[in-house]
């Protein structure tokens, strides 16, 4: 059964820092580009971010370039999202999303992922 998990979602105060944490399970990670997106309250889904399968390749929005950071260990079947300067407009629910092969053109309008995870709520708020 294919199951994205994502995990380290919180309440954090504007400056700090989270660690989002995406785990695969059901599929070889390695095969899949993987990518994080959010979507506030109102708004629509948008991606953040996405890196290769093997992780030499990676794509950032513009609005959190600098301050967030992809990485994989594809050996842990894990996909992480550190995020730091964080501030109210990151507050949304992200998600990972897992697209086999290379990323696609329009991978933050989400083309190209074939699984979702459910998400986890990140709030950024003193």
């Amino acid at each position: 059964q294919v199951q994205l998990v994502e995990s380290g979602g919180g309440l954090v105060q504007p400056g700090g820092s989270l660690r989002l944490s995406c785990a695969a399970s059901g599929f070889t990670l390695n095969e899949y580009v993987i990518g994080w997106f959010r979507q506030a309250p109102g708004k629509e889904r948008e991606g953040v971010s996405c890196v290769s399968r093997s992780g030499g390749i990676t794509y950032y929005a513009d609005s959190v370039k600098g301050r967030y950071t992809i990485s994989r260990d594809n050996a842990k079947n894990t996909v992480y999202l550190q995020m730091d300067g964080l501030n109210p407009g990151d507050t949304a629910v992200y998600y990972c999303g897992a697209g086999l092969g290379t990323v696609a053109a329009g991978w933050r309008l989400g083309y190209g992922m074939d699984y979702w995870g459910n998400g986890t709520l990140v709030t950024v708020s003193s």
